[in-house]
């Protein structure tokens, strides 16, 4: 292994309690011990093990090479040019989609180390929170809490919404992590009271892997990478460091700047995923930049800053590598037709010029450019479709489906039926259908409706953070986010 990489594994496991406000109990953490180091060493040479499975097969056993592809046993049988799918696949509804009122657009995070004192059961007034209610259950439920305290300050991060309302606050046991740390994140019930979710390390999982990778490793080298995450991951790293790279600090790259992951490799059952990225300066430990992964069943998981910020929407506007986007939405001819001239020289009024509507997005790129997945997913359409040319169709958890257009191929290992991961190379750039030159056709769409995802008034429950996902940011920025120290 190169000096310049490390790998170690985080422990930790989750207890979930829910505790109405007139309930007083506390929670007791039992003995654990530290992971030792030839443990440590053995789950590090199963890092590439664990990436094996290239192809994880859920009903059929098979061997495939091409990473982020979950079979499915009923397609096998099925010709991959099938166009016996619902024809609604293909029907357009225009309109304009917002879900601005699911959406919590004024969400930020509150991060910081609160230098203890006598009163810290005060720990949510010092903060600015002027809830009663939670002040009193806050109190009643953190005895024995603080009584576990290490360090010299409590790591938090609140999170807030529109006009101030809490949405959760995580509180850890000190700036230590180790398997007695301990981090209780605190959030509003639906009945009016609040819920206590429990977290601490502990040596009996080996899920979460931590890597180090130099910057410019992860900027400009994706082959090195490569050596140390499955590929797919790679795509996505890239993606998540390029957007939360601090541009005030010039040249971040030329330095010895790493980047820290927290990484499951998964297996047969589940994917691989970052779970947490953060910039660091290995000297000093101060963090540039960070993003954590938060994981929903009713919709795509996210990325978003220990700020609160999504970093989303790029994802879900990047399907390939692109010289230019020559069309958006908008009118565009139907007819190129010209005024046939008269037979005796009269002058003839030219044909009324027809137009269409343009739903979608189209990314220039020369034929053969590697296509990926925007997002997780299941292909329901894969085969050629009129004017659409060669066209896959993936279908998201929440109602979404992306469109991959006008391909002069598609991976080799695709059928419909698969269920593919973000950033699997699902095709190659071509001008098949009704296309005036090589390019990407990318559509968005949400419950049948054509959503633009440039559009400024476009919010989507994929990009901004909902009240009910709160807990999971703050509970993880602090969880597996380098522990800040006051």
């Amino acid at each position: 292994m190169k000096k310049n990489v490390c790998v170690r594994h985080l422990f930790f496991k989750g207890a979930i309690k829910v505790i109405g406000f007139a309930l007083v109990g506390l929670f007791q953490l039992p003995e654990v011990e530290l992971v030792s180091s030839a443990l440590a060493q053995t789950a590090s040479q199963n890092t590439k093990a664990n990436k094996a499975p290239q192809i994880k097969p859920k009903n059929v056993a098979q061997n495939n090479k091409q990473a982020g592809l979950k079979v499915n046993g009923s397609s096998l049988s099925q010709s991959s040019k099938s166009m016996s799918l619902n024809p609604e696949l293909f029907k357009r509804i225009e309109g304009v989609y917002s879900s601005e009122g699911s959406s919590n657009l004024d969400y930020r995070v509150q991060r910081g180390c609160l230098r203890r004192s006598y009163n810290e059961e005060n720990l949510p007034s010092n903060l600015g929170l002027d809830d009663r209610n939670f002040n009193d259950f806050f109190r009643s439920q953190t005895k024995g809490f603080f009584d576990r305290m290490r360090g010299d300050c409590i790591p938090y991060a609140l999170a807030l919404g529109s006009r101030n309302r809490f949405e959760s606050l995580s509180i850890m046991n000190g700036p230590i992590q180790d398997a007695k740390t301990e981090i209780w994140t605190f959030t509003p019930s639906a009945a009016g009271s609040f819920l206590i979710q429990q977290d601490y390390l502990k040596d009996e999982s080996k899920r979460f892997t931590e890597i180090q990778l130099p910057l410019k490793d992860v900027l400009y080298d994706p082959k090195k990478v490569g050596d140390k995450l499955p590929v797919e991951l790679v795509w996505e790293l890239n993606s998540v460091i390029k957007q939360i790279y601090p541009e005030e600090t010039n040249a971040l790259e030329n330095t010895n700047s790493i980047v820290r992951l927290i990484v499951d490799f998964g297996d047969k059952e589940r994917w691989a995923q970052i779970w947490a990225a953060e910039i660091i300066d290995p000297t000093s430990g101060e963090v540039f930049s960070s993003a954590f992964w938060v994981e929903r069943n009713d919709i795509p998981g996210g990325f978003y800053t220990a700020s609160g910020e999504s970093i989303e929407r790029t994802f879900w506007t990047n399907p390939l590598s692109y010289r230019r986007i020559s069309r958006g939405v908008g009118s565009v001819r139907a007819s190129s037709k010209k005024a046939a001239p008269s037979k005796n020289g009269a002058p003839v009024a030219a044909p009324k010029q027809r137009y269409r509507t343009h739903m979608g997005i189209d990314y220039s790129a020369p034929i053969g450019t590697p296509i990926f997945s925007v997002a997780t997913g299941k292909v329901v359409h894969l085969g050629y479709s009129g004017a659409f040319g060669n066209l896959i169709i993936l279908e998201h958890p929440g109602n979404y489906r992306t469109y991959y257009a006008h391909l002069s191929n598609y991976n080799v290992e695709l059928e419909v039926g698969n269920e593919v991961r973000r950033g699997l190379e699902i095709g190659y750039v071509g001008s098949t259908g009704r296309s005036t030159g090589p390019h990407l056709h990318f559509e968005l769409r949400k419950d049948g409706i054509y959503v633009d995802p440039y559009a400024s008034k476009t919010q989507l429950d994929l990009w901004n953070m909902r009240d009910s996902d709160s807990g999971l940011l703050t509970r993880e920025i602090l969880l597996l986010g380098t522990p800040l120290v006051n």
